[in-house]
């Protein structure tokens, strides 16, 4: 193997890393439980990473920044995070979880909370949003099972503007939205309202220790290490190149991502309804527009032949992070496959074509680094024996 092929870095260093890939515990602390993302990758990962490949004030970039693990971790340690992603749920999600909070909204939204469960009365008349119905965004929760839960987001959502700031509102609907998909998402029994109404406290106390962690981190922080906001962009990573939004923080140092799944059924955009209907009721809870259907938010149908579509965007979008890097940057994603055989080749093919070529880290001898993710099966044509997923993360640098 050349020496250029190998990540300079030391050999100890790389424990830490190693432990974050294989970590198995919930994903937790700071503000990344404010909502269960599909196919999120662990903070332990993230945060390795970023401490082994960076240094304070360095550009960390996620080109698929989905539930914002990489975007949170990087400002909590003094970096500057881009995020871009084609679903506004996600650039919403985003903005949550890295919006620091005054002990005074969190005084007004303890405060908030309080007041919109104790009024939450089913026999109050709800306010309507009647273009959010027309335009389907209440479509399959209004059922005999699941209205209660409707309207009572209603009512709460309708409470909304009793909040003084934008970045208030922001919270208390990432508030409804974690609490609305603990009551509906891949659930079999819908809970009661008195269920929901006391799930919203818990869940009010949960985001808030997270929200002041992280909040502490970052005003803590040295003034010469501290970072401005993220930078939070809704747009696809094909064509960024072009985006002065992102060319004038010049290189990244780290690209840390984990881009759609080729082949496997990950649905990023709805919520599954007693596990067979969707809907795109997060939305509207969020406030936020659906750009499009499943393909759109994964690179094509996973059911298209040799998955055409897939590997077309995926080299065009990596060509485009290759072009807005240089030299020095590391791009790391941790990515999985249906059919591994013939769909890593490929992969791995198309990131050669896009401009990028594979490095390794010491000692590794060209291994790659597999995962098990228990208690996780994709929609795919082949399992492990066990019937769990794998995933690989993947080091590459421009060519």
């Amino acid at each position: 193997m050349k020496e250029s092929d190998t990540i300079r870095v030391s050999a100890r260093r790389i424990e830490e890393l190693l432990r974050g890939v294989h970590a198995l515990e919930p994903v937790s602390g700071l503000t990344h439980s404010y909502y269960k993302y599909p196919a999120r990758f662990s903070p332990h990962f993230a945060n390795a990473a970023i401490k082994l490949f960076t240094k304070p004030g360095d550009v960390v970039l996620d080109p698929f920044s989905g539930g914002a693990t990489t975007l949170v971790e990087a400002q909590a340690l003094g970096r500057i995070g881009i995020g871009l992603d084609v679903n506004e749920l996600s650039c919403f999600i985003s903005a949550a979880k890295t919006t620091v909070l005054s002990d005074h909204d969190i005084a007004a939204l303890t405060s908030w909370t309080h007041a919109m469960v104790s009024n939450l009365n089913l026999r109050v008349k709800a306010r309507r949003p009647k273009t959010w119905i027309e335009n389907g965004y209440q479509r399959n929760i209004n059922g005999v099972r699941t209205w209660r839960i409707r309207k009572a987001l209603e009512l709460a959502l309708g409470r909304i503007d009793l909040l003084d700031h934008a970045r208030q509102k922001r919270f208390a609907r990432a508030l409804l939205l974690r609490t609305g998909q603990w009551a509906l998402d891949c659930r079999t029994n819908v809970p009661t309202l008195e269920e929901f109404r006391n799930q919203l406290l818990i869940n009010l106390e949960a985001m808030l220790k997270g929200a002041k962690e992280y909040s502490a981190l970052i005003r803590n922080r040295d003034p010469i290490d501290r970072p401005g906001g993220p930078i939070i962009l809704h747009r696809s990573a094909e064509a960024l190149e072009t985006d002065p939004r992102i060319r004038r923080h010049g290189p990244p140092r780290l690209v840390l991502t984990s881009p759609p799944y080729p082949g496997v059924h990950v649905l990023y955009h709805r919520w599954q309804i007693f596990g067979r209907k969707e809907t795109p009721a997060p939305y509207w809870i969020a406030n936020v527009l659906d750009g499009n259907g499943l393909s759109y938010y994964t690179f094509g149908d996973r059911k298209a032949p040799e998955l055409r579509k897939y590997f077309e965007t995926a080299q065009s979008a990596f060509g485009s992070i290759a072009k807005v890097a240089d030299d020095q940057t590391l791009i790391v994603q941790m990515v999985a496959f249906s059919d591994a055989s013939w769909q890593l080749p490929e992969y791995l093919e198309r990131m050669q074509s896009a401009g990028l070529r594979e490095v390794f880290l010491p000692n590794h001898e060209r291994r790659r680094l597999w995962r098990k993710i228990p208690h996780r099966k994709w929609y795919t044509e082949k399992l492990e024996n066990d019937g769990t997923s794998r995933e690989v993360v993947l080091f590459h640098r421009r060519d």
